[in-house]
């Protein structure tokens, strides 16, 4: 009898072991939901098993109207990713070309490539709630402002925030994109008009539903 119960106890607490094992992987929530950064800096949110449409989302950190974006979308964007019904492809890119703002946004998405999957979402609200003001005059996202909205995302990367390790390949991979401004929304690769700050349109766009309400 002792021994059935030992052998029961041990089975236990493998059992537990691999389920702290499997919610502990890097980038994957308890639900099942995977963040995961892609070889070219962009960082997919999805169901593992999801064969749901793709939205790409460009996204410049010193863009206002991102900002904008995340304050009005983002909630539905992730809660959709986190239901199975999208899949979430975020693209970090460099639109300006005058400064402050381009020096703005590369620091912002260098030091975005630092950041680890599982803290990356909670870096990029912290992006956006520092976004240097009033746009086109602000210098901001400094590397120890960065470092910082690191640290209060939960992770420790201020060497590789402050030296600015991924400026190359972050302008490097924007180079390869063609867009006239961002924010940019392609479903499936067609592009998105207004849906981009309007929750419920967005939504009926990708599940062809009835949106919510907002």
């Amino acid at each position: 009898m002792m021994k059935r119960l030992v052998a029961v106890a041990l089975a236990c607490v493998a059992i537990a072991v691999l389920a702290v094992l499997a919610f502990s992987e890097p980038g994957v929530s308890s639900d099942g939901v995977r963040l995961i950064r892609q070889a070219d800096g962009s960082m997919v949110l999805a169901d593992r098993s999801s064969g749901a449409p793709v939205l790409d989302v460009y996204e410049d950190f010193d863009c206002p109207v991102c900002k904008e974006m995340h304050a009005k979308v983002d909630a539905t964007i992730q809660r959709l990713a986190r239901e199975g019904r999208v899949k979430v492809v975020f693209h970090a890119v460099t639109i300006f070309q005058d400064e402050p703002m381009r020096s703005n946004s590369i620091r912002a998405g260098a030091a975005a490539r630092c950041v680890p999957e599982a803290n990356w979402l909670a870096f990029r609200d912290e992006l956006y709630a520092i976004q240097p003001a009033p746009h086109g005059v602000a210098s901001g996202f400094t590397v120890e402002e960065l470092a910082g909205a690191a640290r209060k995302a939960g992770a420790a990367v201020d060497e590789c925030v402050t030296s600015q390790s991924y400026a190359e390949e972050h302008l490097a991979e924007t180079a390869k994109v063609r867009l006239e401004g961002t924010p940019t929304l392609l479903l499936d690769g067609q592009l998105l008009g207004n849906e981009a700050l309007d929750a419920a349109a967005l939504e009926r766009a990708i599940t062809g539903g009835g949106g919510v309400t907002v």
